[in-house]
């Protein structure tokens, strides 16, 4: 029996996920769309914890500042009426044909001129309601076609972009951190910053990278052919992990966004381990939204969807449950010893040991039997097995 959700567990859904009608580019909508405040309402009864939401999910493109204004004052008296935090806004620079060769790395500057005034007046939402995080996905922008876009001038561009919402945050004193969302294609044929590496190594140079992180999403890696628990590994290393977007995904292919562990089921395993346990040795661990980012199937009516909504957090739940007795395994402690996963933790160099010291030490080269080290059995299968009878013993 799975215990129900509470607000302690952190649980967060974006309002494009339960509220997506189910219209794709081969079919139209198969239920209907609720108003966002209903959607607000009942994940609180489900137990959520927040909701996110991009502008033009509450509020549609183009309306007056008038209306807008009431509709985000009814939006944010439902989720307080309700008890749901709005932990996270982002801004939809993607759906409007303006947008169609980008936002931020558009070739025509008063398209960019445009997306970072809409992106400036949501980053004033977001601290006005609350909002801890800001995250910027750039689903157009990129190209399919190598000979239509300058990489150099176009990644020039989105820094200046991000740099300048980060320094407007900065100066405004609003407590937000901005969290870029990498994606490899979809819907532009190759996106910039496709993967948490890329994002990572583009932070790296923003003059106020500093409030700059990550908002890795599973499927986005996975589609990269990537591990995405190494990957919010590397992110949490880096000290980059802001937000994390929980779904499923079946290999390399469109995104599929099925719900957290509807996928590939060992990774989702190890990610929540991660998250819940953090690294074996030690270090950094991440104190965010357990936020769900996925897709109810279009065969599902608005029964469906909250069942799907309750399976996020039941499987994440489940997981949480089983890497916790995991990881206090007095067997799966010792194979890890085993392992030698608790050894990397050990610096290779010795406390006060130079490179000097290290060239003189014959132990470490000279009289270093590497025949016999290699003769060394790490029992990694063991140790993996260990975790699969965990999930599913």
């Amino acid at each position: 029996m799975v215990r129900k959700p509470t607000p302690d567990d952190k649980f967060s859904f974006g309002l494009w996920t339960v509220g997506w009608p189910a219209n794709d580019q081969f079919g139209s909508a198969t239920r209907p769309a609720l108003d966002p405040r209903e959607y607000a309402t009942k994940l609180a009864e489900l137990g959520a914890w927040a909701v996110t939401f991009h502008d033009d999910d509450v509020v549609p493109f183009g309306t007056d500042d008038a209306t807008r204004a009431k509709i985000l004052t009814d939006f944010k008296k439902a989720t307080d009426e309700a008890g749901i935090v709005i932990e996270m806004v982002t801004t939809n620079l993607f759906s409007h044909p303006v947008f169609k060769d980008g936002g931020f790395t558009s070739n025509d500057r008063g398209v960019r001129r445009f997306a970072l005034r809409k992106v400036l007046r949501n980053v004033d939402l977001a601290a006005e309601l609350g909002a801890e995080t800001f995250v910027m996905w750039g689903g157009r922008e990129g190209s399919e076609y190598d000979g239509v876009k300058d990489t150099n001038a176009a990644l020039d561009r989105y820094a200046e972009a991000v740099d300048t919402v980060a320094a407007y945050i900065k100066e405004k004193g609003y407590g937000l951190r901005i969290a870029l969302e990498p994606k490899p294609n979809e819907p532009r044929g190759d996106i910039l910053l496709p993967t948490i590496g890329h994002a990572l190594g583009f932070i790296a140079k923003l003059e106020n990278g500093d409030i700059v992180g990550l908002n890795p999403e599973v499927g986005h890696e996975q589609m990269a052919g990537l591990n995405f628990t190494t990957g919010i590994g590397q992110a949490l290393w880096s000290g980059k992990l802001f937000h994390i977007d929980l779904n499923g995904q079946r290999s390399i292919k469109y995104d599929q966004d099925l719900v957290f562990g509807h996928g590939d089921l060992l990774s989702a395993f190890f990610t929540v381990d991660l998250i819940e346990n953090g690294f074996p040795g030690g270090g950094p661990r991440y104190e965010g939204a357990r936020h769900f980012d996925y897709k109810p199937s279009r065969t599902e009516g608005l029964e469906g969807v909250w069942e799907s909504a309750e399976a996020n957090m039941q499987t994440y739940l489940l997981l949480a449950e089983k890497a916790k007795a995991y990881r206090a395994d007095p067997e799966v402690q010792a194979a890890f010893e085993a392992a030698g996963v608790l050894e990397l933790s050990q610096p290779t160099l010795g406390e006060g040991e130079s490179v000097a010291d290290l060239l003189a030490d014959r132990s470490a080269f000279e009289d270093f039997d590497p025949d016999a080290a290699g003769e060394r059995e790490y029992h990694f299968v063991r140790l993996n097995q260990l975790a699969i009878n965990h999930l599913i013993g």
